[in-house]
C-alpha cells in the first residue's frame, strides 16, 4: 500500500478526554509514547486523566478545559494545546471524540427539537472549530492527521436518535472534504467508529440495555496509532470500524477500497445512464 505521508509528530490532541472513549483513547497513546493535550468541559475528569497517563509513565499531559463549541474558546486552547505539545514537534493528531447524543430514545416527531438540534451542534460545531483551529499549524509543518470519532448512524438510517445519525452524516462529509482539499497539502482525514464501547452514553441508551458484548477501546486505538503512524494513508477520506476492521486487514485490501472508492458517504448512482453521472 503506497500513499504514505511525512512522518508527524508522535503527539496528539483528544477532545472529550475526560471521560469515556475519549479518556481510553488518551490514555492508550500515552502508554504507546504520545505526547498528549486534554481537552474537554470539566477541568477534574481531565486532571484526573492527566494523573492516571503521569502514574503510568506517560509523563505530563497538557489540561486544557474547552467548551469546543465556543469558537474563542476553542481558539485560545488551541494555543495552549500547541505550545505545550511544541518542544515535541506540534500537533500531530487530532481525535475529533467530544459529542454527545439525545436525551431520549424516540423517533424525530416525538424528539425535542432543541435537543436534536443541541446534539447536531456539539458533534458538528465542535469537530470543524477545534480542526480549523488547529489546521493552520500542520499545514505548515506539511503533516497531520485528523480522526473524527464517528458511528454506523452516520450510514445507516435509525428508528431514533434524529440528531446524532444527521450530525455523524455531515462530519463523515466534512472528513472526506479535509481530504480532498488538503491531501495535497500533507494532511491526512478519517472516520473512526469505536463500535459498541461500555461508557456513560451506551449505558444511557436504552438500545444497548442488556448488553454483554463490548467493543474494547483497544480495538479502536490500535487503528488510531496505525493512522497516526501513516500506515493507513492511502486510505485517507475514508470510514474505519473497531471491532470489525484492524491495520491489518485495512492495509489488505486498501488497493480494493480505492478501486471500488468505497468506505465514504456518497450517492450511488443507478446505473451507466444514470444523468447523476454527468
Amino acid at each position: 500500500m503506497a500513499d504514505r505521508t511525512t512522518p508527524a509528530p508522535r503527539t496528539a490532541v483528544v477532545t472529550g478526554a475526560g471521560r469515556g472513549i475519549g479518556r481510553g483513547l488518551a490514555v492508550g497513546l500515552a502508554r504507546r509514547g504520545f505526547q498528549v493535550a486534554l481537552l474537554g468541559r470539566t477541568p477534574a475528569h481531565l486532571e484526573a486523566v492527566a494523573a492516571e497517563i503521569a502514574g503510568h509513565g506517560g509523563g505530563a499531559a497538557a489540561v486544557v478545559p474547552v467548551d469546543v463549541t465556543d469558537p474563542d474558546a476553542v481558539r485560545a486552547a488551541a494555543d495552549r494545546a500547541e505550545e505545550a505539545l511544541a518542544p515535541h514537534g506540534g500537533v500531530g493528531l487530532l481525535v475529533n471524540n467530544a459529542g454527545v447524543i439525545e436525551r431520549r430514545e424516540v423517533p424525530f416527531d416525538q424528539d425535542d427539537p432543541a435537543d436534536v438540534w443541541r446534539v447536531v451542534e456539539t458533534n458538528v460545531r465542535g469537530p470543524l472549530l477545534v480542526t480549523h483551529a488547529l489546521l493552520p499549524g500542520m499545514l505548515a509543518r506539511g503533516t497531520g492527521r485528523v480522526v473524527t470519532i464517528n458511528s454506523g448512524s452516520a450510514y445507516r438510517p435509525s428508528p431514533a436518535y434524529t440528531g446524532y445519525g444527521i450530525s455523524k452524516a455531515a462530519v463523515a462529509r466534512f472528513t472526506s472534504v479535509l481530504d480532498s482539499q488538503y491531501r495535497d497539502a500533507g494532511l491526512r482525514a478519517f472516520d473512526l467508529a469505536p463500535g459498541v464501547v461500555a461508557t456513560d452514553m451506551t449505558a444511557s441508551m436504552p438500545t444497548w440495555e442488556g448488553r454483554t458484548e463490548w467493543t474494547p477501546v483497544e480495538a479502536s486505538l490500535d487503528l488510531l496509532v496505525a493512522i497516526a503512524d501513516g500506515d493507513l494513508d492511502a486510505l485517507s477520506g475514508r470510514f474505519f470500524r473497531a471491532g470489525v476492521d484492524t491495520p491489518a486487514s485495512l492495509a489488505a485490501h486498501a488497493d480494493d477500497v480505492v478501486a471500488a472508492d468505497a468506505r465514504r458517504i456518497q450517492v450511488p448512482p443507478y446505473g451507466p445512464t444514470d444523468p447523476l453521472l454527468s
